[in-house]
């Protein structure tokens, strides 16, 4: 009967603990970042990038570097897919993570004209460092 009681309490135990919280990816993170910007909902945008970016960017200046984005997805529409991610190498051996989501309009062609990217510092980094529309063979 002691071991029944105690193997009640331990699952009353576990069952009262809140889930620990889930972390989303670095995917989910510049999904939902672009989400927001193609809904021209910047301030939350604004909200995901690093504190190294909105250091260097106002949220005045983030605004104007996202029009591009914005006007595109009312051109193309807002639907986006993953496209591809990976990292990128620069000088003085450092990288920088990277995902890039293409258009769903554009879900039949082999690549992409263009497509939204967002990069990260590292591969544990879930805020944004920066941003950008890129156009093929660039």
């Amino acid at each position: 009967m002691g071991a029944a009681l105690l193997a009640l309490m331990a699952v009353g135990m576990v069952l009262g603990q809140k889930a620990p919280k889930r972390v989303p990816s670095q995917v989910q993170v510049a999904r939902q970042f672009l989400l927001a910007l193609l809904r021209a909902d910047y301030r939350k945008a604004y909200e995901k990038l690093s504190p190294d970016a909105r250091r260097s960017m106002s949220s005045a200046q983030f605004r104007v570097a996202a029009k591009p984005l914005y006007a595109q997805g009312k051109r193309r529409g807002a639907d986006i897919e993953l496209y591809k991610l990976g990292f990128r190498l620069l000088e003085n051996d450092r990288t920088e993570g990277f995902v890039a989501f293409s258009f769903a309009a554009d879900s039949l062609l082999k690549h992409p004209s263009e497509w939204l990217e967002v990069t990260f510092r590292d591969t544990a980094s879930r805020q944004v460092l920066g941003f950008g529309l890129r156009k093929a063979g660039k």
